[in-house]
């Protein structure tokens, strides 16, 4: 998606947001989400892109990743996905705080199941002060959403690859 917004703009091809969309989308179904680069609420395969009115900018975030191989194939193939009573769209705009008991990556029973490594990951983002936390797509980084900075050095978690930063 990226590379597509810089040929645009490297070659002055002027295709607008929509038409980078359909061509992102032909190259994997949530790529035409990274040609807004903004808060998005998708839907579909990938190709529904709604933009919402939310800001994570006073958070700090952290993202483990235990170098754990997922198969993608595989992760899909176990996926039990999950239609919510209340929909995703609408806890969006609740308190961080309510995230935990209401947001879930339908990934997460399978693969924090076959891998504890990751879910020791996640425990150790709420351990440690997590807002919230969560398994990215199909794993197996982990991130989790913090109120302040932290120091992850003196943590547990320096012993993943780790980042750290300001959303």
């Amino acid at each position: 998606a990226f590379t597509l917004k810089c040929l645009n703009e490297i070659f002055k091809i002027n295709l607008s947001n929509e038409k980078l969309v359909d061509y992102a989308l032909k190259i994997g179904s949530d790529c035409g989400f990274f040609i807004y680069n903004r808060p998005t609420y998708v839907e579909g395969r990938g190709e529904l892109l709604k933009p919402i009115d939310f800001n994570l900018g006073k958070y700090y975030i952290v993202i483990l990743n235990p170098s754990i191989h997922i198969s993608t194939k595989e992760a899909y193939g176990k996926i039990k996905p999950d239609i919510p009573e209340i929909p995703l769209i609408k806890h969006i705009n609740t308190p961080l705080t309510n995230w935990k008991d209401c947001i879930k990556n339908d990934f997460e029973n399978y693969i924090l199941a076959k891998h504890p490594t990751i879910k020791e990951c996640k425990d150790l983002l709420y351990k440690n002060g997590a807002v919230y936390a969560s398994m990215t797509g199909s794993g197996s980084a982990v991130y989790g959403i913090f109120n302040q900075e932290m120091d992850i050095s003196k943590t547990k978690l320096s012993d993943y690859f780790v980042w750290g930063g300001k959303m």
